[in-house]
């Protein structure tokens, strides 16, 4: 485990260079700020930042991080949703990776009730990926607007650069702020303004932030420096007289848990095929290590039971062995219920191979119970939190709620693997039916050929299915410390009470 921490460790460190020293100190030189700093000077002081992919486009074509920082912060005492460019990488251009960040972020603040604040300094699209960004673009400014519509107040501070797609951000926010000297808004920059009309302008005339406090109208606040705006845009905050809709934690001091949360980096093991006890890990999470385990001795493959993590009630439902079975499946379905009518939040914990297979199971009725686990959990309205502990394989993903099913948050531990099937279940799969196939033809089949063709598939599928690659195509939230599992879905779950929590009354039609 803590060889994977280690990479993770230095993919985070690639993230935080941006585009690199050259450029970093560029930007320093300029008298302007990181975003980092930036988020930093805008969250009240010592609290705080939960970040959201920032390993994104980890083993792409991309920067790592997506060359924008985003996360979920407390500002005058109110958890916001913060999404910060980052000029030092192409200029803050938006590429696939940072508009597929964008909208997740931005999804992160309408399903959950939280402000949004961007921090805006971009050159507007990447133009040489346009191709993939243009089209699908348009949904962040829609996004933007249906927030507001919502109730839900966003709050633009510009920096620099706000050219076509990134002048909407200001242009669509409830307060916009720009810096004085260094915010420039147009939709077309002089030499394409020149290009398109023949107009000779210049930046300041054009879309500089004077001018838009002055004229256009389009900045509300016209800011001296770049402290002096985060000043503003908190000034902004601390006048939204926002309240949360949901209950306030039932216990503001509770218990910390009886155990070591060091320990958790000892409890999975490095073969994934060799389950775990997750109680362990809950002994380690949950307030004063309090469990009430619900059905403990029916479908002992799946735990599930109530608790408290930092004074929120939790349902907890969690793999004990990698295989569901009807009985887990049924087992889950009516727990999920039960949740539901509680009004009570659920963590998935994964760590599955999928459903069992094989005749006697499949008369036994294997696809409808698990038919039933999935369409509880598809139909669900309490918050669902999931973490991958381990592996995440076949359907079992699906009815342990992965990214699919639509968690308020997912994060992974570093040897956490998700995939269809595990790498040698797959690569056997090819290998028995490109044999069958071989036969049929009345032909003799390669058997070196196939020893090769197995092991170049197990290489594959196990680089595609760990953790940071995983989510360097943004399909969690984050790969995280162990040790850190307690904060992180402690700062999920106050994030999800910004919101009504409300459960189900109506599910689809369970197959009996």
């Amino acid at each position: 485990m803590l060889e994977r921490i280690a990479e993770l460790d230095a993919a985070l460190a690639t993230a935080r260079g941006g585009g690199g020293e050259k450029y970093v100190k560029r930007h320093h030189s300029r008298g302007k700020l990181l975003p980092r700093e930036r988020i930093e000077l805008l969250l009240d002081r010592d609290s705080p930042f939960l970040e959201i992919a920032p390993v994104a486009g980890f083993q792409t074509d991309f920067p790592v991080g997506g060359s924008v920082v985003a996360g979920i912060g407390v500002v005058e005492g109110v958890e916001c949703v913060i999404m910060a460019n980052d000029p030092t990488v192409r200029g803050g251009a938006v590429n696939p990776v940072s508009l597929k960040k964008t909208q997740r972020v931005g999804e992160i603040a309408l399903t959950n009730r939280l402000p949004m604040i961007n921090l805006v300094e971009s050159g507007g699209a990447d133009l040489p990926t346009q191709a993939d960004i243009f089209i699908p673009g348009g949904r962040v400014f829609r996004d933007l607007t249906r927030l507001s519509a919502a109730g839900i107040p966003t709050v633009s501070v510009v920096f620099g650069n706000a050219t076509a797609g990134g002048a909407y951000v200001p242009g669509m926010s409830d307060y916009t702020i720009m810096i004085k000297d260094q915010a420039k808004v147009f939709l077309a920059g002089p030499p394409l303004v020149k290009m398109a009309t023949g107009e000779v302008t210049d930046d300041e005339s054009l879309g500089g932030a004077s001018m838009h406090a002055s004229t256009s109208g389009l900045a509300d606040f016209l800011a001296v420096d770049e402290r002096d705006g985060l000043r503003l845009a908190r000034q902004c905050v601390r006048r939204l007289n926002w309240t949360k809709q949901g209950p306030a934690a039932r216990n503001p001091f509770p218990e910390p848990p009886k155990y070591d949360p060091e320990e958790l980096l000892g409890i999975p093991g490095a073969d994934l095929k060799v389950p775990f006890d997750p109680r362990e890990v809950l002994a380690r999470v949950l307030d004063g290590s309090d469990f009430d385990e619900f059905k403990p001795g029916y479908g002992t493959a799946l735990v599930t039971g109530f608790g408290e993590l930092h004074g929120y009630p939790v349902g907890v439902i969690a793999n004990a062995r990698g295989v569901l079975f009807s009985e887990e499946a049924q087992k889950a379905t009516q727990f999920i219920q039960l949740a539901n009518a509680a009004d009570t939040p659920l963590i998935f914990l994964q760590n599955t191979t999928g459903y069992m297979v094989g005749s006697e199971y499949e008369q036994r009725g294997i696809i409808k119970h698990g038919a039933l686990m999935i369409n509880a959990v598809s139909n669900s309205k309490v918050p669902h939190l999931t973490l991958n502990m381990g592996a995440s394989y076949g359907a079992g993903n699906y009815g342990m709620c992965g990214r699919a099913y639509d968690p308020r948050f997912l994060f992974a531990w570093p040897n956490a693997k998700s995939a269809v099937m595990g790498p040698a279940q797959l690569a056997g799969v090819l290998s028995i039916v490109a044999r069958q196939a071989t036969e049929a033809r009345g032909q003799e089949y390669d058997e070196e050929s196939d020893a090769a063709m197995r092991m170049m598939v197990e290489q594959q599928i196990e680089s595609q299915s760990g953790s940071l690659f995983l989510s360097g195509k943004l399909y969690d939230d984050g790969v995280i410390d162990p040790r850190d599992t307690r904060t992180v879905l402690g700062m999920c779950l106050s994030a999800i009470h910004s919101g009504t929590v409300k459960g189900a009354a109506n599910y689809g039609v369970f197959r009996m």
